[in-house]
């Protein structure tokens, strides 16, 4: 089926589409126009015009996202002043030590401030009893004056040249003497800044009474980045928004027996590009577009799109150079003679979507990730899908695999554990696939996994757009 956009206020004045079926012939000027809307913000009627009139000279298009300097250091200073502490809390720790440096910087740099670090600089976090953060950064002269002009931190402090960092930050930790002291020491990536010499260096300055406090940084990070701002969610959902509207342009493009997979991926990354925006994850497998069997995480191929096929576009745009999406819409192509998907194939779309009703209603804050795979497994072995080995979700934001609570684990029976057994947390967002699978006919398998964004909230899961409730249907002459 066709989606068709109207707008819809959402609480608060923002505006949401919701879908309705329509045919092929009225679904191309509508994206046109709806387009138009989104990239120059609600222009008059009189400005509009077609979707190649608005698209074909990027310098004369407004873009969604433009560039502002400022976004993001006032995003990550609110984010440090309200969102660290409770975060230190949850994960126990009293202190947090980045040591940030030129050439082979801390993967959390950029969220500390750390990111134009030349010689070795410290970024010190303290939380108290009250929950209250202290925050400081231990800098060379040469540097610490221009830090000082745009550091998210409370205060820095210059030590001169030939000074120790390492013992700067010891004498920082002993006047506060803390408990667990975080440092960035992890088989987690973007939590395993800390070189294996750093980490002795730091050793040797502290002494062995601190050295003894020592924790892994993991939690500190996980807690903090996986819960977003409110205002890092709405610019989330415009953005999830305009991923899913290039998405729909891209199957209205599609003339079966003619048009290859690759020609959708190549018509998503033109539409890109002319917005502005880049690729949510490896450039080389977004989009994935795949109108065959299963391929997983994979790059788009030449194959040709036939009649009866059904076709995944896997999708996600990175915005300001910082948020990411990840939406997966579904397509089924007609045959000669049909104007609706089969009735074994209406069956397993109707299942994938129960799955992903259920998996969404277990998202609560206190649930854990594993309790909602379980919620859309349970639907999965009483409807008789194939076995599924993918997780139900998993964390989006600054990565479109990002940290967090994993919504999987459950798959077999297993139990609990790891990042499948922490809770959702308010603030949090997650992309989840609503799924059903099936052997064909060369005994290969097709999975349905329709992609939907979701913030946590208070009482529950929101959608970041509403989700897909049809078929999106490619006629048989195109």
């Amino acid at each position: 089926m066709r989606f068709e956009h109207a707008p819809q206020p959402r609480p608060g004045g923002a505006v949401a589409p919701f879908f309705t079926v329509v045919s092929v012939s009225t679904v191309a000027p509508i994206l046109a126009v709806l387009a138009l809307l989104v990239i120059g913000g609600c222009r008059p009627a009189e400005d509009s015009g077609t979707l190649g009139a608005a698209t074909a000279d990027a310098s004369t298009a407004d873009v969604p996202f433009p560039d502002d300097p400022d976004l993001w250091p006032s995003i990550r200073a609110e984010r440090i002043r309200t969102l660290l502490g409770p975060a230190m809390e949850r994960a126990d720790v009293d202190a947090w030590v980045v040591l940030a440096r030129e050439n082979a910087n801390d993967p959390i740099a950029s969220h500390v401030g750390a990111e134009n670090a030349g010689g070795l600089a410290g970024f010190l976090f303290f939380v108290n009893g009250q929950g209250e953060l202290e925050s400081l950064a231990v800098s060379p002269e040469t540097e610490s004056t221009a830090l000082a002009e745009v550091t998210p931190l409370d205060s820095v402090r210059a030590i001169a040249r030939g000074t120790s960092t390492y013992q700067a930050v010891a004498e920082e930790l002993r006047a506060r003497n803390p408990a667990r002291i975080a440092v960035n020491s992890s088989s987690r990536n973007i939590a395993d800044g800390l070189s294996w010499t750093q980490r002795n260096a730091l050793e040797e300055a502290l002494g062995p009474d601190l050295s003894s406090r020592l924790v892994s940084a993991e939690d500190v990070v996980i807690e903090w980045l996986s819960v977003k701002l409110p205002r890092e969610v709405e610019i989330m959902r415009r953005a999830a928004a305009i991923t899913e509207e290039l998405e729909l342009e891209a199957y209205a493009m599609i003339e079966p027996g003619v048009t290859t997979d690759a020609d959708v991926a190549r018509f998503l990354k033109g539409r890109m590009a002319e917005l502005g925006v880049t690729d949510g994850w490896a450039p080389d497998q977004n989009p994935n577009v795949n109108s065959g069997p299963d391929r997983g995480h994979s790059h788009s191929t030449e194959k040709v799109i036939e009649h009866g096929d059904v076709i995944q576009t896997d999708f996600g745009i990175k915005v300001h150079g910082i948020w990411v999406t990840d939406i997966q819409r579904f397509a089924y192509v007609l045959r000669p003679g049909e104007t609706e998907a089969p009735p074994e194939m209406q069956e397993r779309w109707e299942y994938a979507k129960e799955g992903s009703r259920a998996a969404f209603a277990a998202m609560r804050p206190g649930a854990t990730g594993w309790e909602v795979d379980r919620a859309q497994r349970e639907v999965l072995e009483a409807r008789g899908s194939i076995p599924i080995i993918w997780s139900t979700g998993h964390p989006v934001g600054y990565w479109a695999h990002d940290v967090g609570p994993r919504l999987g684990g459950a798959a077999g029976g297993a139990p609990p554990r790891g990042d499948a057994a922490r809770e959702l947390v308010a603030g949090q967002t997650f992309a989840f696939d609503g799924f059903y699978g099936w052997t064909r006919d060369d005994g290969s398998t097709k999975t349905i996994s329709v992609e939907e964004m979701v913030v946590i909230t208070d009482d529950g899961a929101e959608w970041m757009v509403p989700p897909q409730e049809e078929w999106v249907l490619i006629p048989s002459g195109g």
